[in-house]
């Protein structure tokens, strides 16, 4: 073979190697756990796993359709696949959504590869522990929520007037993402001057540009900025603890007014000391994270289906100003008229159930187990979808149809409906979600009417739904 072509034949098959070694070197967790050699592999979940090291990896970024895929050609209750050089149990369907939400810690513990792990250092500490989940419950109680009301009805008509006000264009997804993270650094951190949130919210896009770029830890590229970004989060928020606990001391701060507060002062342990800062640091940094994403998605898309639904835009606004009509102008929002948005909330689910915020969770086998018949052995990994239930017609009629009435009487059945988790694993702030997307509808559906601009905007499925082009819409104010 001539020279030219010899090196025509030899670059791609350098590259595509190339391209394996460095996804398997930065892409995988710790190589798989040795097999336990009483385990039958004969036993194992029917399904592939697809190619070496690289296995079905890009299939998976797009669960949805991977999942039901798979569901439909190896079995509807649980498969086995191979995601970043791991062996992976998919659990399906209602039963498996229960089983595996109903046996946390027992035959799993939560899992992420290495380079998720690499940005998200903070991970460890704020998912999945009794003791976090113990904290973050403690500070979003009903009495709590009812305190924070205020707060975000405020946030809202401030992001409205200064975001949305004398535009006749804006772009959903930027500013869901920036009012969202926002709003928890006020709620969390009690920050509220525009160039501290502004100077965070930068290092958070580069954190998530980071999460679902090639993970090659090399100066300049996304991942390695997404790292740096971490870091300096975590810096600018042991700096904040440093300085909350001076102003705790010398009572220029509420022991009440925020999660760190809270946490600062709080005892654990039977010896009853305090949190440790770094743990601290750890914890609220993962909640800055967790609890913005899943609002901001939410209210994006719920966005999206007003301006294409005219019906159920209509409704929605019917049940806002029905509750407009009962309040003095310029009352706020009080916990009353939140629970009479009944529609209003009917539709955020029904948006959540076809476009989940969350593509699920991994947990890692502990233990040698059976289920359905089948054999997982330890040190396999574990998955959850949504979305081996949201769309699946044994559980919803027509599930491709937008019905908020769905939701209406006693719902869907119980482990079908997913989007906050379930069991043991039902995320602590759904309820916090849950006000702050109804405090954005209620102000956004009083004042503004919208149409897209790309009704055939296609959506990204890696690590979370994304408009690809951001979801710009036109605004029609309304005389209020």
């Amino acid at each position: 073979m001539e020279p030219m072509l010899l090196s025509l034949f030899l670059i791609p098959v350098l590259i595509c190697f190339t391209s394996l070694y460095f996804l398997f070197i930065f892409s995988t967790s710790e190589r798989r756990s040795p097999q336990n050699p009483s385990v039958d592999p004969s036993k194992f979940p029917p399904g592939s796993t697809g190619w070496p090291i690289i296995g079905e990896t890009i299939e998976f970024s797009n669960a949805e359709k991977f999942i039901k895929e798979r569901m439909n050609k190896y079995s509807k209750l649980i498969f086995k696949t191979s995601v970043l050089g791991e062996p992976v149990a998919v659990f399906c369907g209602q039963d498996g959504n229960k089983f595996f939400f109903s046996n946390e810690n027992k035959i799993g513990v939560p899992w992420y590869p290495r380079s998720i792990y690499k940005i998200l250092t903070h991970m460890e500490k704020a998912e999945g522990t009794k003791e976090s989940i113990k904290i973050v419950s403690q500070f979003l109680t009903r009495e709590a929520l009812q305190r924070y009301l205020p707060i975000m009805d405020r946030q809202v008509k401030r992001h409205l007037v200064t975001e949305w006000d004398n535009k006749r264009k804006v772009t959903a997804w930027p500013l869901a993402m920036n009012f969202s993270l926002g709003l928890v650094f006020h709620l969390f951190l009690s920050i509220d001057d525009p160039a501290g949130i502004e100077e965070l919210s930068a290092l958070y896009k580069k954190l998530r540009a980071g999460l679902v770029s090639i993970p090659i830890d090399f100066p300049g590229t996304a991942y390695n900025r997404g790292i740096k970004a971490s870091k300096l989060i975590m810096n600018k928020v042991m700096l904040i603890i440093k300085q909350r606990k001076i102003d705790l001391e010398e009572k220029r701060a509420s022991p009440t007014q925020d999660i760190l507060s809270h946490m600062l002062l709080l005892k654990v342990g039977g010896d009853g000391n305090l949190m440790d800062e770094l743990d601290i640091a750890s914890i609220i940094t993962g909640l800055l994270f967790a609890s913005h994403f899943p609002s901001a998605t939410v209210i994006t898309f719920i966005i999206k289906y007003l301006a294409e639904l005219p019906s159920v835009y209509s409704e929605v606004r019917k049940e806002v100003m029905e509750i407009e009509s009962s309040k003095v102008h310029g009352d706020m929002l009080n916990w009353d008229d939140i629970q009479k948005m009944k529609y209003s909330w009917n539709v955020a689910r029904e948006v959540m159930r076809l476009v989940p915020p969350s593509g699920g969770t991994f947990r890692e086998a502990i233990v040698d187990f059976n289920y359905k018949g089948f054999s997982v052995p330890k040190g396999w990994k574990m998955h959850w979808s949504p979305n081996s239930t949201l769309k699946n017609a044994e559980y919803f009629s027509e599930p491709e149809k937008f019905d908020p009435t769905r939701f209406e009487g006693k719902g869907p059945a119980p482990y079908t409906f997913v989007p906050f988790g379930g069991g043991q694993h039902l995320c602590p702030g759904r309820d916090l979600v849950k006000l702050q997307i109804l405090v954005f509808m209620y102000h956004a559906v009083r004042k503004y009417k919208w149409e897209t601009v790309l009704p055939d905007e296609e959506v990204d499925f890696i690590l979370f739904p994304k408009p690809v082009d951001g979801l710009p819409i036109l605004l029609q104010p309304h005389i209020v």
